[in-house]
């Protein structure tokens, strides 16, 4: 876990992620923003098993991504996610995926995500327990400044 509430993940690009651009693949970026989503989870102690436990489970509401610059195979980059806020029920998560060669923001994006009661199939209140686990980084501003500065 990186400082107040940010967390990274540093990755190379593998051949499997490049598309017929030779770039990596749209898809491949939401797949390596839930990757990271359920890594940072894990790391505050909200497992797999404990939303079992509690029958609950987040579901996306919307994504939005802005792609800046592309991104090739082998290159190392940095993943870095934070939740934004709480609402009753949603939680908004920010992501910035960082290219370490040139220390650029390739892409940003955001995930709206939705506190799921598993039995009834329908969104429910985010409990006090999944609150308190994870610290709210309101600024993108917080999460460029670790990465220049090489804190995460």
């Amino acid at each position: 876990m990186g400082p107040r509430g940010l967390f990274a993940q540093a990755f190379t690009v593998p051949a499997a992620a490049i598309d017929a651009n030779g770039h990596v693949n749209n898809l491949e970026y939401l797949r390596w923003m839930q990757a990271v989503a359920t890594a940072h989870s894990d790391a505050c102690g909200w497992t797999l098993d404990r939303y079992q436990e509690t029958r609950t489970t987040w579901v996306i509401r919307s994504h939005t991504i802005d792609y800046l610059r592309p991104a090739f195979e082998g290159e190392s980059l940095k993943l870095l996610t934070w939740i934004g806020g709480f609402e009753d029920q949603e939680s908004p998560r920010h992501y910035l995926f960082w290219r370490e060669r040139d220390r650029k923001v390739l892409a940003r994006a955001k995930t709206l995500w939705v506190f799921i009661d598993t039995e009834a199939g329908r969104p429910r209140i985010i409990p006090e327990a999944f609150r308190e686990a994870f610290e709210v980084v309101t600024g993108e501003q917080e999460a460029l400044r670790a990465l220049r500065t090489g804190e995460i």
